[in-house]
């Protein structure tokens, strides 16, 4: 049984706790803990039609292959044939079936093995055979799946941009080398986008009385952080019109989601998944339900990185454009000018392209009991202490993880607002916080954002 230590040191990990909350792959801590949970494995698109061609997946360290056989379902299979061990990427995708073509052992989504014809007929070999497979779903163009131990799954999380039939969906899916937490935890990371997002712009430059400009008059915030029924809220506060504060609210939610702080709270519906393929690689799915009646740009803020064709290879899909090969196309004039949004750090193509550089370049996985942290990385430290926690009661008294039995915790949203100075910060958000509920009060111009 592994061993942790009984405090996070200043919000810094040990050697030992970092390859605790890092290391994803089948047996570990933290690898327990997710497969507890429904995963987000693929977008719909990447199986378009009935009998298309199957697609290698790796997740959680595991290699799969996903198919969608001829009435529209989905399987996601152990790519070893339980044969002889040949993948079945290579396999026909026909007839309600993905065959092997080593010896035509054909499987079906839940992984019976419905046909054996190099078996003699009166062989009844094939009923004591099947291959492991992973039970799916699809809602709101993803595809998920449970790797866990139950035989009866537990419920879908109530993700509101994932189910809202109202309003317009995307789903966007990028893929980082960097380990899983690393990425996410850029996102729960709120004070950077006044530097690295937008370091170059005067707040006189700003909308004025929006949340732009209070946040480029003072770049520092004051924060406070409380535990959820699924993983942890906090609210970071600077100065605001006279007699109020301006709030920029998030969410981390178990295992691998969460909601950031960008948006005007009670109207923006988004969520980021960051789905470890495997130690090193993680897959980002960029959730939205937009309204009907609002015409998108040209790019989505926080899932605007272009991705290159998918190729077959276990790393091929949703590489970015914008990698390490070319410095994320990072141009030293830009930076010089320091002007717009790409100024300061010179890196164009908006949020997602500069959150993908800093996190990337911190290594594969970071080893951080080298880090620093600050008053401003409370939230970082409370996530941390909060998977370890969880990873820990799992392991050692099966305690199951938050959220995973109750779908409706997973009913929130984040964004920004202006609050009394004396409003406790908690309450006054409570229906703004509501997923699935409509203000028709509230303007979005609010936020600044052209």
């Amino acid at each position: 049984m592994p061993r942790w230590g009984a405090t996070l040191r200043n919000g810094m990990l040990s050697v030992e706790e970092n390859n605790l909350i890092s290391r994803v792959g089948p047996g570990t801590p933290m690898g327990n803990l997710m497969r507890q949970y429904w995963i987000p494995a693929m977008a719909s698109s990447e199986l378009p039609h009935p009998d298309s061609d199957p697609v290698r997946v790796m997740l959680l360290g595991e290699k799969l292959i996903a198919f969608r056989d001829s009435n529209g379902n989905v399987g996601l299979l152990q790519h070893n044939c339980p044969h002889r061990g040949a993948s079945l990427f290579f396999g026909r995708n026909e007839e309600g079936g993905l065959r092997c073509v080593y010896h035509g052992w054909k499987f079906s989504t839940d992984g019976t093995c419905v046909d054996m014809p190099n078996e003699p007929a009166e062989s009844d070999f094939k009923q004591k055979v099947k291959a492991v497979a992973y039970p799916t779903q699809e809602r709101g163009g993803v595809v998920w799946t449970y790797m866990g131990p139950r035989i009866e799954p537990p419920p879908l999380p109530d993700l509101e941009p994932n189910m809202r039939s109202d309003r317009r969906l995307s789903v966007r899916v990028t893929q980082q080398e960097s380990n899983w937490l690393q990425v996410l935890e850029g996102d729960i990371d709120t004070v950077h986008a006044g530097f690295l997002h937008g370091g170059s712009y005067k707040p006189d430059e700003m909308p004025k009385g929006t949340f732009r400009d209070y946040m480029y008059r003072d770049r520092t915030a004051r924060f406070e952080v409380i535990n959820t029924e699924c993983g942890a809220l906090y609210g970071a506060y600077r100065d605001g019109p006279p007699g109020y504060n301006y709030w920029r609210l998030a969410y981390y939610l178990f295992p691998f989601y969460d909601m950031p702080a960008p948006g005007l709270l009670g109207y923006k519906i988004s969520c980021i998944c960051r789905v470890p393929m495997d130690d090193e690689h993680t897959l980002s799915f960029f959730m939205n339900a937009h309204d009907p009646e609002v015409q998108l740009g040209g790019g989505e803020r926080f899932g605007g990185n272009p991705t290159l064709p998918n190729t077959t290879d276990w790393y091929g899909r949703f590489r970015t454009k914008a990698n390490p090969t070319n410095d994320f196309f990072l141009d030293r004039e830009i930076q010089r000018r320091n002007e717009g949004h790409a100024g300061y750090s010179g890196i164009p193509g908006g949020a997602a392209m500069q959150d993908a550089a800093i996190t990337w370049s911190m290594g594969s996985i970071y080893q951080r009991q080298n880090e620093r942290l600050g008053t401003t990385d409370v939230m970082i430290i409370r996530v941390r202490r909060r998977l370890i926690d969880a990873a820990r009661a799992l392991a050692e008294q099966g305690t199951t993880p938050p959220g995973v039995d109750d779908p409706e915790v997973y009913r929130v949203r984040s964004g920004g607002v202006f609050l009394p100075k004396d409003a406790n910060w908690v309450a006054a958000t409570e229906d703004l916080r509501k997923a699935f509920v409509h203000h028709a009060e509230l303007d979005p111009a609010l936020t600044g954002d052209a």
